[in-house]
């Protein structure tokens, strides 16, 4: 595609340029076509209409371009008649890339009033692509000082917004010093580095940038955009900035007030209902066009974005190019695995961010090289995708669909870097006070399990509280998915605990133990937290056993904390879990948690003989309350389960001790015996078929059978049929059957 030339040379009309006239039909049709096959086309009233608006717009820019001297928008018909013509078609169908160039021009040359002015900025609506050289040209206009401040200030807005439409960027990353010289105007400061953001490489930072924005700091004080320009140099080159920046990441810039964003979704819009065929190409890709909305656009790398062959081919064999740098490697020729090997180091990422998403090649590079440009860069753009697009935080939002499918693209990056964003999190603390908890409830659920570890006082307020008014007022379906949720929380953050304590050298042991009690406190207050909300949940659903399945879920992971994970930490269920998970009428529950009891036997053990043996450096001694509870749920259980003295014997201040007064009040027979491993309610359907295989003809079910050898028999009946839990249970803190396995165990090897 021809470029036009700049503004400030002497020009052909439009009429003269055959090539112009081509692209402007290619645009009126939606797409490049043969004129020569044009002229065949059988002319629907459609396209008449468009033969008329492309009539129009080149006589428009026709006008504009020819103007010499500055004309007055009063009285003048012809001036307001080719504006509102702009205007108009620039909002129904966006701007072919050769008018960018005749407008922004006459736009910043300050031939018109800055209503005029203000009026062709705002018509800047792209149909496909922005001409690069347009915006160089428009750019040195700032140099001569024709327009006004605001006009200044409304370019800054519309580049920035139209920046990923941009077809190159090389000639524009030239002139990163030029546009760092406007940070001193107090006014467009925030937009001057809002733009730096965008365009900033390494070899941008230097010591006097540095010295720069840092006195800026001290005149204007802790502004949130010098901040986000710092902390991207700080990345770069931390070698340089040695000043403490804020740590988490915040919303560094406010969204661009103009009206060019809703113009370009409007108009996507009304191209959904098109066919592919007479689509205006938006922002041209390596592959086929999804017709989503603008993060879904953003999803796939344009192919103009950093591609330079073609570029380099227009320039020619002889012509010096001032702007290439050959050590970078653009991403849209990244194709094969062996190719991010080889260029790894030279990998130059898209202006785009989103389509770092769905690239598993740069995927791999975030994993391989820890580049926080590219977190930082990434977390910006999600975190303005999320903020504007949630579905319940704006209105008339109707695109739900859509947005879960991002939702869930990102919680596929998430799985992929086995690593939270810090984006998603502000965004669900922003957004979940506000969430009816059936929207995008898995999509949202799934993105809660990769919160990033932080204190406990932030994730109460912002995680815990909206979570628990959920819970308590949603279906069981939806308490049972938090749960859920919360456990693979917990995972996330243990996993992340065992990554670092293995990548640690011995000289990093001291500042571990430092942070190590940061995460114990936090996982605790979160198992705390588990176990309030399942007691509770227990209550007001009357003891589940699909519920009582997913609580206890999460205390297989919380009893092997200490031998899985190496974190000094063990929390004992509540009782409100434990008894009614003892008492359950179902044999899974109750083998689930004979399970869990041996696991909390083990990793107890484990820790009493590492503390006395004193082999562990990061030592955290267990409270010995912890050991008294579970002490006092070991009783109750090997009472219920064995020796039949849970009545009598159980200590603990909410277990099951009573008088046997009381008891006889029942009218129970045999209460004593009423939760062993025979009559309990979730073993007794095991004892009938066992007294059916044992004794066929007797149909009296008589359990009292079952006693001495047949008890032991009966164990082994009970094994086999899968009831793993209560086997290692049994095995493990009963000493008659300890033993027996033991000497058992000891024949077998002799």
């Amino acid at each position: 595609m021809q470029r036009r030339q700049s503004s400030k040379t002497p020009k052909q009309p439009l009429q003269g340029h055959r090539k112009n006239q081509t692209d402007l039909s290619a645009w009126r049709k939606g797409g490049r076509i043969d004129p020569e096959k044009s002229v065949q086309n059988h002319q629907t009233p459609n396209s008449q209409k468009n033969d008329r608006q492309q009539d129009s717009l080149e006589q428009a820019l026709c006008y504009f371009e020819k103007v010499q001297d500055r004309v007055s928008l009063k009285k003048n018909s012809v001036l307001q008649k080719h504006l509102a013509t702009v205007e108009s078609i620039a909002l129904q169908r966006g701007l072919p890339p050769e008018g960018f160039d005749v407008l922004l021009n006459v736009a910043l040359s300050g031939k018109f009033a800055d209503t005029v002015n203000t009026c062709l900025l705002k018509s800047l609506v792209p149909a496909s692509v922005i001409p690069e050289s347009s915006i160089i040209s428009s750019v040195s206009w700032l140099c001569v000082g024709k327009c006004s401040g605001n006009i200044q200030l409304l370019f800054l807005k519309w580049l920035i917004t139209v920046f990923d439409f941009i077809d190159h960027k090389e000639q524009i990353h030239a002139l990163y010093g030029f546009f760092f010289s406007f940070l001193q105007d107090e006014k467009m400061c925030p937009y001057v580095c809002h733009l730096l953001y965008l365009l900033t490489r390494k070899e941008n930072v230097r010591p006097f940038r540095i010295r720069r924005l840092l006195d800026l700091q001290a005149k204007m004080g802790m502004q949130s955009h010098l901040q986000a320009l710092l902390s991207l140099y700080k990345l770069f080159c931390p070698e340089l900035v040695t000043i403490t920046l804020p740590g988490k990441m915040k919303t560094y810039f406010k969204n661009s007030e103009g009206p060019w964003k809703a113009a370009i979704n409007a108009i996507r819009q009304r191209s959904q209902g098109n066919s592919p065929l007479s689509q205006p190409l938006f922002l041209g890709t390596a592959q086929p066009q999804s017709r989503k909305r603008k993060w879904n656009t953003q999803l796939f790398i344009p192919a103009s974005s950093t591609n330079r062959n073609n570029l380099e081919q227009d320039r020619g064999k002889n012509h010096v190019d001032l702007y290439s740098t050959n050590k970078s490697f653009p991403v849209e020729q990244l194709q094969t695995f062996p190719q991010l090997l080889e260029n790894i180091h030279h990998l130059e990422f898209p202006s785009q961010m989103g389509s770092v998403l769905t690239n598993p090649l740069l995927l791999h590079y975030m994993n391989c090289i820890k580049d926080e440009s590219v977190y930082l860069r990434l977390n910006y753009w999600m975190g303005q995708t999320l903020q504007e697009e949630c579905t319940w935080c704006v209105a008339d939002n109707q695109y739900e669909d859509e947005f879960k499918e991002f939702l869930e693209t990102v919680y596929k990056t998430e799985c992929f870097l086995q690593e939270g964003f810090s984006s998603c999190e502000e965004f669900l603390y922003k957004s979940l006070p506000l969430w009816d908890g059936f929207c995008c409830r898995s999509q949202i659920l799934r993105l809660v399990s990769w919160i990033p570890l932080g204190s406990f006082s932030e994730m109460k307020s912002h995680l815990y509280d909206p979570l628990a008014q959920l819970f308590f007022t949603s279906s069981l379906y939806f308490k049972c998915s938090v749960l859920e949720s919360l456990k693979e929380l917990l995972q996330n953050w243990l996993n992340w605990h065992v990554i670092h304590l293995d990548s640690a050298s011995d000289s990093q042991v001291c500042s571990l133990n430092t942070t190590l009690s940061g995460l114990v406190n936090v996982v605790a207050e979160l198992i705390q937290f588990v176990g309030w909300i399942s007691t509770v949940a227990l209550r007001l659903e009357n003891n589940p056993t699909f519920l009582l399945y997913f609580i206890l879920d999460f205390y297989e992971t919380v009893c092997d904390m200490y031998l899985r994970y190496s974190l000094p930490l063990l929390i004992m269920p509540p009782a409100g879990v434990f008894y009614p998970a003892l008492l359950s009428m179902d044999s899974v529950s109750l083998n689930q948690l004979c399970y869990i009891m041996y696991r909390y036997r083990t990793n107890l053990v484990a820790a009493k003989e590492n503390e006395q043996n004193k082999k562990k450096i990061l030592q955290f001694k267990f409270s010995s309350q912890t050991y008294q509870e579970y002490n006092q749920y070991i009783i109750a259980m090997v009472g219920c389960l064995w020796t039949s003295t849970a009545f009598q014997k159980d200590i603990h201040p909410q277990g099951l001790r009573m008088d046997d007064e009381l008891l006889k009040k029942t009218a129970v027979q045999e209460f004593k015996t009423s939760f062993n491993i025979v009559y309990h309610p979730a073993m007794m359907g095991y004892a009938v078929l066992f007294l059916q295989q044992a004794w066929p003809d007797d149909t009296t079910f008589n359990f009292s059978l079952i006693k001495g050898k047949k008890w032991n028999w009966y164990l082994e009946y009970l094994y086999a049929q899968g009831l793993k839990g209560l086997k290692l249970f049994i095995e493990s803190s009963i000493n008659r059957v300890s033993q027996a396995s033991h000497s058992k165990a000891e024949n077998t090897q002799a």
